[in-house]
């Protein structure tokens, strides 16, 4: 499984929802198997989430850049309810920050975990498929 951050303002925009960080790893999963609502180019990439009780009509949205194979990053997050669409400045903006963020280094990544700018979610013990073993104990 590749790598998954968020950036700081998607963890504080996060904190306000349902979303939790095992229904964005369950994301990640859906995307690496080609369920992608929308591809926007530049390594720019629309998901809709279902959030608990509500189903995907009534989902967050999140936008989030990708290389598609190591690095996924949530980076903007809204609810139907609060926009339809993003604008072509936050488009525009997107599409900077992916050329900039999949040229990170391992390094750089590693220090803007350091400075919280960036969070890594550990998904190992989260993910959505994982299977409980024999005896349905997890």
């Amino acid at each position: 499984m590749p790598r998954i951050f968020k950036e700081r303002s998607f963890s504080r925009w996060m904190r306000k929802t349902e979303l939790t960080d095992a229904l964005l790893v369950g994301a990640v999963e859906e995307m690496v198997r080609g369920l992608v609502n929308a591809d926007l180019g530049g390594g720019v990439l629309k998901k809709r989430i279902a959030l608990p009780g509500r189903g995907k009509s009534g989902s967050a949205r999140t936008i989030l850049v990708t290389n598609r194979d190591t690095r996924w990053i949530f980076l903007f997050g809204y609810e139907k309810n609060e926009k339809d669409t993003l604008t072509h400045e936050e488009l525009a903006a997107a599409k900077e920050y992916a050329t900039v963020a999949l040229g990170w280094t391992e390094a750089q990544i590693a220090e803007k975990v350091r400075r919280q700018t960036l969070e890594e979610i550990h998904h190992e013990k989260e993910s959505s498929t994982q299977v409980p073993p024999a005896g349905g104990h997890p």
